[in-house]
């Protein structure tokens, strides 16, 4: 065969298969589509019945607007008669612990909810349990840590070894403060002190209201230990031992929830576009661990987070 005719062939036969591919490429999207969309609409479009809605809770907590507009579509859809909030979560940022419980008062205002702590429901998670009207963990669930922390690394004998050395102009004294070449003490150390201070002020508050608790007794739980699900219900921080079963069973018993509902989940929503892929692949894994979805922790500011190797 002359050469350009083999080299006819050859582009003939990549094109041939390159086409197979995109049209296979194209079958993915397609499905990929179908099954955003209808994970989407799932909780709207469950074929007209009543619902109860389950709520995820974990990984690592901060402020979420998609999720914020999830629980304002709960609170209009006449056809969720309950909710779920299933929690495993170290925790996360003062301020998304809480968005969530500020939100789940305002579900509560309208239906009947329940949280349900699995392996872990600790700092801004335990924030979160308490915005339901009852919480179920297991036995040896972790829950607790009642607290607030704002770390602080000095790193200033490294930089001086190796030769580098910061300075800065700032507008005022406590800008910019601490220096993370400097150790945290005198006025940027006490100005951080009464944030952490007024952040655990109102914690310890909403546990004492939310747990029917005298202030003193949960002054004294707020020390930062994390404890088992039993000694936390004997403490009064959970209702009940138990899962979504029996968050189930109290729902119908306590709140009057039609028996046998299905159980539709409502958060998270699947990403549009095709960011279920990679949550499908290695999103769920990390939030077991407490991480989130992808790249390190990293959480800036005040934060209400259990993890070991470092104090409450």
């Amino acid at each position: 065969m002359p050469s350009s005719e083999a080299h006819e062939a050859l582009a003939a036969d990549s094109f041939r298969r390159s086409r197979g591919r995109w049209r296979i490429f194209a079958l993915v999207c397609a499905a990929a589509v179908i099954l955003a969309l209808f994970g989407r609409f799932a909780l709207s479009g469950n074929a007209g019945g009543d619902v109860i809605a389950r709520i995820t809770i974990d990984g690592t907590i901060s402020t979420n607007a998609a999720r914020q507009k999830a629980f304002s579509r709960l609170i209009e859809d006449d056809k969720v008669k309950a909710v779920i909030v299933a929690i495993n979560s170290p925790g996360g940022t003062t301020a998304g612990g809480e968005e969530l419980y500020e939100s789940l008062r305002r579900l509560s205002a309208e239906k009947p909810t329940v949280s349900v702590i699995s392996e872990l429901g600790a700092s801004a998670a335990y924030m979160t349990a308490i915005g339901t009207d009852h919480i179920f963990a297991r036995r040896l669930s972790i829950v607790g840590s009642i607290g607030v922390l704002y770390q602080h690394v000095n790193a200033g004998k490294l930089l001086d070894t190796i030769g580098i050395d910061l300075d800065k102009v700032a507008s005022g004294p406590l800008k910019a403060e601490p220096d993370f070449n400097e150790p945290l003490d005198g006025a940027p150390r006490a100005s951080l002190a009464a944030l952490v201070e007024d952040s655990f002020v109102w914690f310890v508050d909403i546990v004492a209201e939310r747990r029917n608790i005298p202030r003193p007794a949960a002054l004294a739980l707020a020390d930062g230990r994390i404890v088992t699900g039993r000694v936390a219900l004997e403490n009064q921080l959970i209702d009940a031992l138990g899962g979504e079963t029996e968050a189930i069973a109290w729902l119908e018993s306590e709140k009057g929830v039609t028996e046998d509902l299905p159980v539709i989940s409502a958060w998270p929503l699947p990403d549009e576009g095709f960011g279920w892929v990679g949550q499908l692949l290695g999103g769920s894994a990390r939030a077991a661990l407490g991480l989130p979805a992808e790249g390190p922790v990293m959480l800036d500011g005040l934060v209400s987070l259990w993890q070991v190797g470092t104090n409450p």
